[in-house]
């Protein structure tokens, strides 16, 4: 019983994670949604350090799939969060010298 405790643990947090992940960004509106994700980039690179800890820790050709699919998509996460940032503050700059 035990085993099968601790093999549905990672999955119960994960479901609870992703459903308290939507909750809460289908609450926040539409115009912080930007300034909200630029401010917390800092979560998407933790978010990858854990999913190669996880990927270092895989044992069976399953766990390590799912750690590489994990490492992925985090690091995609955190490449388009800061490319967004980077659009948001170009919205923000003078345009003096731009002028004709």
């Amino acid at each position: 019983m035990k085993q099968v405790v601790e093999f549905f643990s990672p999955i119960y947090i994960l479901m609870l994670a992703g459903f308290l992940g939507y909750e809460i960004i289908g609450k926040v509106p539409v115009i912080l949604h930007t300034p909200l994700m630029s401010g917390t980039n800092f979560v998407h690179g933790i978010v990858l350090v854990g999913a190669m800890v996880a990927l270092g820790q895989a044992v069976t050709p399953l766990e390590q799939a799912i750690g590489f699919l994990a490492v992925l998509l985090g690091a995609g996460n955190a490449v388009g969060g800061y490319f967004v940032t980077e659009r948001m503050l170009e919205m923000f700059k003078s345009s003096k010298g731009q002028e004709k």
